[in-house]
């Protein structure tokens, strides 16, 4: 009996996907048209440039100590924007958000908003390198009912770049893999009575650590972690690490190692994994992008980027509204070009996949033709897509 309700709420399910992905590409169109912002449904905020690592594929460390961080006040007053109340998932990203002292009330504020504005949020990530184990452990455990009663989900990420030692050369910073280590078991545990608590492992991938890939899969599929496996990015935005360009680069060699490598795993990456190989092969990526539309990038200091790989802010959101940022000429100018710029060229961010796939409509619905409603539905679960739907 199961198996013949299932079977008939397949096909069900995949039409009805279908029939969204079909009213959301006409919509993002008409937005295009106008280069209008729509709600905004995907927000990350780099809450601190601070870092403990310095590592071989990320300049953000070398931002002077000088330059302020937003105070917990200004980033609350962000999160009350009236663009955010169609937000599904929010972001907080580093530098090591684990050293702001007032991370767990910044988060505890989210799930407060998510019973008055935020209602449609459906899940909070922090990305965090697992250096301060301790920290990251208590905060967490901290977080784990607040986030349980507002309904979000609590995704913990975890950069991780090799099994052993290698890490450590990677973030130059001794020990790195031994703490990384602890922090994952510790989470692990707590996941353990808080089913809401999703944890995975984000890797970048350098010429250095290309022969860890396998391993580091099996380290994750060995405690039920998901994972993302993507190329390091160099870009004048978000990492500020253009001068680091000649020592991120895959040799033709490695970048045909890493596409077979994504051929052999499509089941976790999919969509993301296709993308990737064909990029590695011809030197250019082709996918949908909805940044500006749906989604923004805050910098530390409030800068607003349409797209976290953009040098170029809309404006800054500690001395004005983010409504003000994103209707701003400079903000429509930029969001014109959204797909069409240089770096979108060379844009391997696996994130921005998560709203844009869904935001966009017409790729995913031709992935759907050509892979079908199990292999698309498996991607919907995976990805976490079905928040965007």
């Amino acid at each position: 009996m199961k198996s013949s309700v299932a079977g008939k709420a397949r096909p069900f399910a995949t039409v009805e996907l279908a029939a969204h992905l079909l009213l959301n590409g006409l919509r993002y169109r008409l937005l295009r048209l106008g280069r209008r912002p729509g709600r905004l449904q995907a927000l990350s905020l780099e809450v601190t440039h601070r870092c403990v690592c310095r590592c071989l594929m990320c300049n953000i460390w070398k931002i002077p100590a000088s330059v302020p961080d937003l105070s917990l006040e200004e980033w609350k007053r962000i999160l009350a924007s009236e663009l955010l109340t169609d937000l599904r998932e929010l972001d907080l990203t580093g530098g090591e958000p684990f050293l702001r002292d007032d991370l767990p009330e910044l988060i505890e504020y989210a799930c407060l908003l998510r019973q008055k504005t935020l209602r449609r949020l459906r899940s909070l990530a922090i990305t965090t390198n697992g250096v301060l184990s301790q920290r990251v452990l208590d905060t967490v455990e901290r977080l784990v009912a607040p986030t349980r009663k507002a309904g979000l989900e609590l995704v913990l990420v975890c950069a991780l770049d090799a099994v052993g030692e290698e890490h450590d050369r990677i973030r130059r910073y001794p020990g790195a893999w031994g703490a990384a280590d602890r922090t994952i078991a510790g989470l692990i545990e707590l996941r353990r009575h808080a089913p809401h608590l999703i944890l995975g492992l984000k890797t970048t991938v350098l010429p250095q650590n290309l022969d860890q890939l396998e391993s580091l899969c099996a380290y994750a599929a060995e405690r039920g972690l998901f994972t993302i496996v993507s190329p390091a990015i160099v870009t004048a935005g978000r990492y500020l690490n253009l001068d680091l360009a000649s020592q991120l680069s895959l040799s033709p060699v490695q970048r045909e190692a890493l596409a077979c490598f994504y051929e052999t795993h499509t089941a976790d990456w999919s969509f993301h994994a296709e993308s990737l190989t064909q990029f590695l092969r011809t030197g250019r990526m082709r996918r949908p992008c909805t940044c500006g539309y749906n989604y923004v990038f805050v910098r530390s200091n409030g800068e607003v980027y349409l797209c976290p790989l953009l040098a170029q802010s809309v404006g800054n959101a500690s001395s004005a509204f983010l409504t003000a940022c994103l209707f701003s000429e400079q903000a429509k100018r930029l969001r014109g070009q959204t797909g069409r710029r240089p770096e979108c060229a060379t844009c391997t961010e696996p994130g921005l996949e998560r709203y844009a796939l869904p935001y966009e409509g017409f790729a995913y619905l031709r992935f759907l033709f050509r892979h079908g409603g199990q292999s698309i539905l498996s991607l919907h679960r995976h990805l976490g897509l079905d928040k965007y739907v």
